[in-house]
């Protein structure tokens, strides 16, 4: 049971955002936390995915992501569905399409929550649904020249 004053949830159970972009995600991050935290909040929680150099034991050189038609739709409900389960929460996440560098940021969860423990379950689990359930596919150009889809499955 919660001690928190009557007018924190007014603040919460807010999906600040959940799209898809084919435009870099590092300019978002700022308005993103702007938007997600307010002064009712105690915590705030951002998972950045970034594109690493290497994969399953192999090292990558760029990488480019492809998004079903229906992913924008799906990674909305996915993020609905995670507020249900935390509706002591703000969330707020993107997922980038397109071709991206190593060190780019390709996926992104902004959750924030009067405490902690609300903004980082929200988090952790939008992050794992997201990438479990929005139909993404990655193709990785390997270092040694070869190509390597990743979600086909």
């Amino acid at each position: 049971m919660s001690t928190d004053p009557a007018y924190v949830a007014e603040h919460t159970g807010v999906i600040v955002d959940a799209f898809m972009t084919d435009r870099p995600i590092e300019p978002l991050l700022p308005g993103a936390r702007r938007l997600t935290v307010t002064e009712a909040m105690g915590a705030l929680v951002a998972f950045e995915g970034v594109v690493r150099d290497h994969d399953g034991g192999r090292r990558v050189s760029t990488l480019s992501y492809t998004a079903h038609p229906s992913a924008d739709q799906r990674i909305r409900e996915v993020t609905e569905s995670v507020m249900a389960a935390h509706p002591r929460t703000r969330l707020w996440t993107a997922h980038r399409t397109g071709d991206l560098a190593i060190g780019d940021i390709a996926f992104a969860v902004v959750a924030a929550a009067a405490h902690r423990g609300d903004a980082f379950a929200a988090a952790s689990e939008l992050a794992d649904r997201v990438k479990a359930e929005v139909p993404i596919w990655k193709e990785q150009l390997l270092t040694d020249g070869r190509t390597q889809w990743v979600g086909l499955e």
